[in-house]
């Protein structure tokens, strides 16, 4: 299936692995000139895995999603590189485990910094761009958390339901201006992220990180996790000119994760 993307522009943010490196691989893989960032040391290596493995124009930017400063940036650098965005995939390293009461009020507004604002700050800076070319497409990367809370992740179970709760009122405010804004939402796809959440819960249950997994996958009816690869192509799907008809979506990525009707 053709999705569309040949010389499309793809900004994909915290890029230099997990989910972020899947999404702008499959983007590469489809055609589309990508933009990257990330805070790590590991963007040069992704950058020239991503361009010898697919042959496309890659341009990897350091920033720190935190920063207003280096989002606008970000977003400047690309638009000089390529002259257009036409994809934006918001994504953010997920904040630290904990329960409410292991966890401080500067918790908090770490959380709400790295999650929510990375999201919003993003926004402002590209969809005036969108605006002006009367096309575009956004998705938010969340997790099913925003359906079902998960244990000891209170920060990310709270504050993720604000990043929907926005991309679903851009959705409305920006739809019919031609942007079309989603969210796509994994349960668990084995990451860097997911091995340290593995770990955390392995250390507070005096357990395996090979149990822990045992005990997550048993609750999914796919029985396993999902891989990396299989994300990157739901996203790229989503935000491409395939998926023309879905917008103001929030997508499960969970493998049958979550059991409601609706």
């Amino acid at each position: 299936m053709d999705l569309g993307l040949k010389d499309h522009v793809a900004l994909v943010t915290a890029a230099s692995r997990g989910l972020g490196k899947a999404a702008a691989m499959e983007f590469a893989r489809e055609g589309a000139k990508v933009a990257i960032c990330a805070r790590s040391d590991q963007l040069a290596g992704t950058t020239e895995e991503i361009s010898d493995r697919t042959g496309a124009e890659v341009l990897a930017i350091r920033a720190d999603l935190t920063k207003p400063d280096d989002i606008q940036t970000l977003v400047q650098k690309t638009l000089e590189r390529f002259g257009q965005i036409d994809i934006l995939i918001t994504n953010a390293g997920g904040p630290p485990p904990g329960g409410f009461l292991n966890l401080r009020p500067e918790d908090w507004e770490a959380a709400v910094e790295l999650t929510l604002m990375s999201a919003v700050r993003l926004c402002y800076a590209v969809i005036p761009h969108m605006l002006e070319r009367g096309e575009g497409s956004i998705v938010a990367t969340q997790s099913y958390s925003v359906k079902q809370p998960i244990d000891h992740l209170i920060l990310s179970n709270s504050i993720r339901l604000a990043v929907i709760g926005l991309m679903k009122s851009l959705a409305n405010e920006l739809g019919p201006k031609g942007i079309r804004v989603n969210s796509i939402n994994p349960a668990w796809t084995w990451t860097e992220r997911v091995q340290e959440l593995m770990t955390d819960r392995a250390n507070r249950n005096q357990t395996s990180i090979d149990e822990e997994i045992s005990r997550v996958t048993a609750e999914l009816p796919l029985g396993r996790m999902a891989t990396v690869e299989e994300f990157g192509r739901a996203v790229v799907w989503l935000a491409s000119p395939a998926a023309s008809f879905i917008h103001g979506h929030a997508l499960m990525f969970d493998g049958g994760a979550i059991k409601a009707a609706l």
